[in-house]
């Protein structure tokens, strides 16, 4: 139970890092999740990318929202700073604590009927306002709280564990956060760690909006014959266009890949994005090419993974507004209200 705390004594073996950590340094409590949900591995997922990028856990805040994927949270980075928010509202909290204090590094985990359907609104803006943020759903296609209703994600056609065929189109979060100008939008499995661990790692190095659409199979309601969202299912119709390697600090960049087949695409925080096409034919940089391709495919019943866009070069929220450098929780009152001579001339210069 998540009351129940993991011990604190540690094999002196394990691995460390570059700070000195080891993976239980980035773990939480306990999960309270079914047993082979599809969460637990985002959450090793994150785990994972954290300790390999030798991230501080307190420069993290993790904000989330309502259902069983916000309830995740509290099982990777215990040493940080959270805040579980009411349904569908994480997006807006999110960009009120990044415009107080830039420094920190965003993580918002969210749910398929946290984002698609009460938050959609929520969702929206903070993917078109640019919130320098690494926005992850862990999409299952059901509420999962509420014992397996189809959430707005879920595929028209597909069925329930009771029978029911879903008659709804449904909303492709993916293809949403392309339209409205997500710099950096990827999907995954929650079953491919190999994939999801440097998506996650290079999303967090991006400056701007950041998306991930995790396939994440609700093992008690969704992962049945019929389902869309199923592991099974998944892993038949998956088409990943693209794998990664993420290279931070000044390592030099070793692949063993034929020629022509890896780009390297360097971040604003200086870490490269080593991307192995599969694909030939795919550009991740082509923001409308991403889209045809997505809806080609979904045509065809085929997921699509791997890093679909990103755009090198993007700007967040602060660049937009043009706010100081400093966190703004950081300043004083003085530079704050820097007194009635300097509003006059703020005054004088708007006549």
């Amino acid at each position: 139970m998540t009351y129940i705390a993991k011990p604190k004594f540690h094999h002196p073996g394990l691995k460390k890092n570059e700070l000195g950590y080891t993976h239980r340094d980035y773990e939480g409590k306990i999960s309270t999740l079914c047993a082979g949900c599809g969460h637990d591995s985002i959450t090793a997922s994150i785990i994972e990318a954290c300790y390999e990028l030798s991230i501080e856990p307190h420069r993290v805040a993790k904000i989330s929202g309502i259902g069983c994927s916000s309830k995740t949270p509290d099982y990777f980075l215990g040493n940080s700073h959270g805040f579980n928010s009411v349904h569908g509202r994480m997006p807006s909290v999110l960009t009120g604590a990044n415009l107080a204090n830039r420094d920190l590094i965003y993580l918002g985990v969210s749910g398929d009927g946290d984002s698609a359907s009460i938050g959609f609104g929520q969702f929206a803006h903070s993917i078109r306002r640019g919130v320098n943020m690494t926005y992850i759903v862990e999409n299952n296609g059901v509420y999962g709280l509420t014992k397996g209703q189809f959430s707005a994600t879920a595929d028209r056609g597909s069925k329930s564990k009771k029978g029911v065929t879903n008659t709804d189109n449904a909303i492709d979060l993916v293809a949403i956060a392309l339209q409205l100008g997500a710099t950096f939008v990827a999907r995954s499995f929650s079953g491919d760690k190999a994939q999801l661990v440097p998506l996650i790692a290079a999303a967090i190095g991006h400056k701007g909006a950041s998306f991930i659409d995790v396939i994440s199979p609700c093992i008690a309601f969704n992962n049945h014959a019929g389902s869309t969202k199923s592991f099974d299912y998944v892993r038949e119709h998956n088409d990943a266009v693209n794998r990664l390697d993420v290279l931070v600090g000044r390592d030099p960049i070793a692949v063993d890949y034929a020629p022509g087949t890896v780009q390297v695409v360097e971040q604003h925080d200086g870490s490269k994005i080593a991307l192995r096409k599969i694909d030939a034919d795919y550009d991740p940089h082509d923001r409308l090419g991403a889209q045809t391709f997505l809806a080609r495919h979904a045509a065809k019943g085929q997921i699509v993974t791997g890093l679909l866009y990103v755009d090198p070069d993007a700007e967040d929220l602060h660049s937009h507004l043009n706010t100081v450098e400093a966190p703004l929780n950081t300043l004083e009152a003085d530079t704050l209200c820097p007194g009635s001579a300097a509003l006059d001339k703020f005054n004088a210069s708007l006549r």
